[in-house]
């Protein structure tokens, strides 16, 4: 067998290799309900924080647990527990994307969290579009 075809061959491998771990490493979007069909996959979880649940996160006694109360896009009301710290300005995100499990029917476990933050700019602190007021109409 001559070498270039040995190095077919692995290259062959190290690509199936890769292909096989992606497709096994992806996740897929889901709502609560579908997570809980299919407990410990991991999903991703888009939703808005419940407004009128608490934040329970204690840094001096566990600084690895951050526990809050997330509703998907279908309007499910679940917990989540975080293994981590609290992110920063948490309370502020339009939307939080959630990667993890379902524990059981009312706790998802996540492993990372996405935050949407609102933009800094609203529509009137925008600058005028081009042509119109900022440069003076041509």
């Amino acid at each position: 067998m001559k070498t270039i075809h040995i190095v077919i061959i692995i290259l062959v491998v190290v690509v199936v290799g890769v292909v096989i771990s992606t497709i096994s490493d992806s996740s897929t979007y889901v709502n609560f309900t579908q997570a809980s069909e299919q407990p410990n996959k991991e999903f991703h979880v888009i939703g808005t924080l419940s407004p009128d649940k608490e934040l329970i996160y204690d840094a001096e006694n566990n600084p690895n647990e951050f526990i809050f109360y997330m509703m998907d896009q279908e309007g499910a009301e679940r917990q989540v527990i975080y293994h981590n710290a609290k992110p920063q300005d948490f309370e502020r995100s339009e939307q939080v994307v959630i990667i993890g499990s379902m524990k059981n029917d009312s706790v998802f476990e996540a492993r990372s969290l996405l935050l949407k933050c609102p933009s800094k700019y609203n529509d009137e602190d925008q600058p005028e579009k081009f042509g119109e007021k900022q440069f003076g109409a041509f």
